[in-house]
């Protein structure tokens, strides 16, 4: 299965839509700067004239505005904006791909293998398995890949012939086959229930209007 790759926002230095703030935050939205996420949870903001170091949860910037006079300076706006506007990613996350879609997606900045809005199930949604076109309900999506996560036997989820056109860097999403399940005055209770893995991709969203109408519980 072969997937684009989606850049994120330009790192060259650029200005925001003037919206018609003045002062600092006017400035933070005109003046042509480059907001670049690092390792450590700050940013650094290339500006036209120097380069300064962000921390947006301590609130604090090594520009001389800050440093003598301990202003909400023109930089820490930037990067408040720029998180606010998806255009970095905020503390705690990283730029990553969807290991579906390959669109443009902030994950955690730990590694593993993770889905865009799209295409990651809730928790409790029904699926189909895009193999057997069988009716099954998602009880986690982890974000461990196909190629390493086990099952009770020992294998690898990504070495299962039925999952061979599907991508071994996918997460691993869990899910129970609604068959299999006691439903009763409108209730379906999947407790006890063997949890199945599968790649992402296998599994197919059913649309909300083909969804069935009930109440799930033991999830």
């Amino acid at each position: 299965m072969t997937h684009s790759v989606h850049t994120s926002a330009s790192t060259a230095r650029h200005t925001l839509p003037d919206d018609g703030l003045t002062g600092r935050a006017g400035r933070a939205r005109r003046e042509p700067m480059a907001v670049r996420a690092l390792r450590d949870d700050t940013y650094l903001v290339d500006t036209e004239h120097d380069s300064y170091v962000v921390d947006l949860d301590g609130r604090s910037c090594t520009c001389p505005d800050y440093r003598l006079r301990g202003a909400r300076c023109k930089h820490l706006r930037r990067v408040a904006m720029e998180v606010n506007e998806g255009l970095v990613p905020p503390p705690g996350k990283r730029d990553g791909v969807c290991a579906v879609c390959g669109e443009s997606v902030f994950v955690p900045v730990d590694r593993g293998s993770y889905l865009c809005p799209a295409h990651s199930p809730e928790r409790g949604e029904f699926v189909r398995d895009r193999e057997t076109r069988s009716l099954l309900l998602v009880t986690r999506v982890t974000s461990e890949r196909a190629d390493e996560r086990e099952t009770e036997d020992g294998t690898v989820v990504a070495d299962y012939g039925s999952n061979a056109e599907y991508g071994g860097h996918e997460p691993v999403i869990e899910a129970v086959y609604v068959g299999r399940a006691v439903t009763e005055n409108g209730r379906m209770n999947v407790a006890g229930l063997r949890r199945y893995s599968f790649p992402a991709s296998r599994l197919a969203r059913v649309p909300a209007a083909l969804r069935p109408n009930l109440a799930v519980v033991g999830v």
